[in-house]
């Protein structure tokens, strides 16, 4: 089994290439509170639902409906979506509960076009939360 490859980050550190169980929405209620009390952003591809909660880092949870065909393409959407926002979490801010839930045309869209989409819609989120906290 190979290892993950390791990136810097902004500071130098070493960071590993998965997601930490810190960052990651894996708890129904979590899901279910942000679909109720989180606001909506719309793009090309994404639909993001986000909430601001008190202390901590990003928590980010996908969501791919069953409309988006079999196991293997759902997969494939979730990893795809995972790494775009693997490579631009820090867009978000902090103390925020993020789910996305992409488009069927997020299937057949460049994955560069997919991470500059993600970062683009990450850094609204960012200056949504900032807004709210004024």
């Amino acid at each position: 089994m190979a290892h993950p490859k390791l990136s810097s980050d902004t500071q130098g550190k070493r960071v590993s290439g998965r997601f930490s169980r810190e960052a990651r929405l894996r708890k129904h209620a979590d899901f279910d509170q942000v679909y109720r009390n989180g606001r909506r952003l719309f793009s090309a591809h994404l639909t993001v639902f986000f909430l601001r909660r008190d202390g901590g880092g990003t928590r980010v949870g996908f969501t791919v409906p069953r409309a988006f065909g079999g196991a293997v393409e759902r997969n494939r959407i979730r990893r795809r979506m995972r790494e775009a926002v693997r490579l631009s979490l820090g867009e978000a801010g902090r103390g925020v509960d993020v789910v996305i839930h992409p488009k069927k045309s997020a299937l057949t869209a460049d994955f560069g076009e997919l991470c500059s989409e993600v970062a683009r819609i990450l850094g609204r989120v960012r200056s949504v939360v900032e807004s709210l906290e004024k």
